[in-house]
């Protein structure tokens, strides 16, 4: 097995799936958009902005098998900051996120017939929105097609979009590209899915957003890894002395519920709760207040910051109406917070109902109210919920999943190079 990974710019789940290609000895290249060693000197004459955002451009790789198609994604970065917006406006834009992702998979699918000689291909591992041309190429060369869907499948996204701009209309700019991806980006998304041999998803509600159609294709069923913590255990003081601190992080849309989340607060009316609300705005700051006045807003900020806020509050709630699997949620529950998250989060087997948190279905103010309130009630039995967090998010690991996702490709190119045999009938 030799794998091509790609992946314009990197999270936390595709350096889990390049570390463990490498560790097995089945990386044939990683083609992204930017990457930065991080021993090079010349990155400390750099303004602080400039290098720690070309820090996060490091991969777990062998420099010598990174594969960079720059040109695009740094004018993607640059254009806003020198007064360029239109440019990198929602598909539109010459510089937008769609343009970047569309040149990068034509880039790469270009190399992929060279790559197949030299480096004896097997498969190609390719994310949502980047695969097409390269998917194209890998069959016309007999390779497998590994597609990622990080969250759910759109046709499952865009009719539950849809279902809240009418719901809550009110909250309907906040639902970004749910509602707003053209036809052709729709059917680039389609085609994809067509196209793909093996697909991987991050939890129970992604893989059951696939539709009747593509039932044929081999899934694998991955969960995110959760960051490695010191948090020290809760006790009972750090929860007991203070209004309830509910925290939300996200952005603040109603694609993750922030409405809902909202509508619980005003009908519980309690002065004893407080909403700390992080992430980024979708609407002006005016359109939260006039939903609900009472929330205290954190803006962004460094990883390890916001695991430090995540420390000084009680209770994480996220109730997403779709999701692929929000790391937010492992992210609290290494920090002591017990959760209260809806099935659509992807994150269902994080709840031992009861004892990590609680699972409320989507759209219900009232469900969300009635598990705060228990909260507020109960703040006794908050520190060992929350300790019971944290113990369960460390049973999921980034090693985890990517030795999950090689053994499942490797298992299929056993299966695919077996022998078959020919049944012989005697004389």
């Amino acid at each position: 097995m030799n794998v091509v990974l790609t992946h314009p710019t990197g999270n936390a789940n595709v350096r889990a799936v390049l570390a463990a290609l490498v560790k097995a000895g089945a990386l044939a290249e990683f083609d992204t958009t930017l990457a930065t060693d991080p021993t090079a000197g010349w990155l400390k004459l750099l303004p602080g902005s400039v290098r720690n955002e070309l820090l996060r451009r490091t991969f777990p790789a062998p420099l010598d098998k990174i594969q960079t198609h720059p040109f695009r994604e740094v004018a993607r970065i640059a254009l806003p900051k020198l007064g360029f917006k239109q440019l990198v406006r929602h598909e539109q834009g010459w510089a937008s996120i769609d343009a970047v992702y569309q040149e990068f998979d034509r880039l790469t699918a270009r190399r992929l017939p060279k790559l197949a000689g030299q480096e004896k291909v097997t498969a190609v591992y390719a994310y949502e929105d980047g695969a097409l041309s390269t998917f194209k190429q890998a069959k016309k060369l007999g390779l497998t097609c590994v597609y990622d869907l990080p969250i759910a499948y759109w046709e499952l996204g865009r009719k539950l979009m849809f279902e809240e701009a009418d719901r809550l209309p009110a909250w309907a700019a906040t639902l970004g590209g749910g509602i707003q991806d053209s036809a052709a980006k729709l059917e680039r998304k389609t085609q994809e899915l067509e196209l793909a041999d093996i697909v991987v998803g991050p939890g129970s509600f992604v893989m059951d957003s696939i539709p009747a159609w593509a039932s044929d294709k081999q899934t694998v069923m991955a969960p995110f890894g959760s960051p490695i913590t010191t948090a020290p255990r809760r006790t009972l003081a750090s929860t007991t002395n203070r209004p309830l601190r509910v925290l939300f992080v996200g952005s603040m849309g109603q694609r993750k519920g922030l409405g809902d989340l909202f509508e619980a607060v005003k009908l519980l009316n309690r002065p004893d709760l407080e909403l700390v609300v992080m992430g980024s705005p979708l609407a002006p700051m005016d359109f939260y207040r006039s939903q609900l006045a009472s929330f205290t807003y954190e803006a962004g900020r460094p990883h390890d910051q916001v695991l430090a806020l995540m420390r000084s509050c009680d209770v994480f709630c996220l109730p997403s109406i779709v999701e692929g699997r929000a790391l937010v949620m492992q992210e609290a529950m290494s920090q002591g917070l017990p959760v209260i998250i809806t099935p659509n989060t992807g994150g269902a087997d994080l709840v031992q109902e009861g004892k990590t948190g609680f699972l409320v279905p989507i759209r219900s103010p009232e469900a969300i109210a009635e598990k705060l309130a228990w909260f507020l009630d109960n703040r006794n039995r908050i520190a060992d919920m929350g300790n019971l967090a944290q113990a369960h998010a460390e049973t999921y690991t980034w090693n985890g999943y990517g030795q999950t996702v090689v053994d499942a490709l490797r298992a299929f190119h056993q299966k695919q190079d077996k022998p078959q045999r020919m049944a012989v009938q005697p004389s």
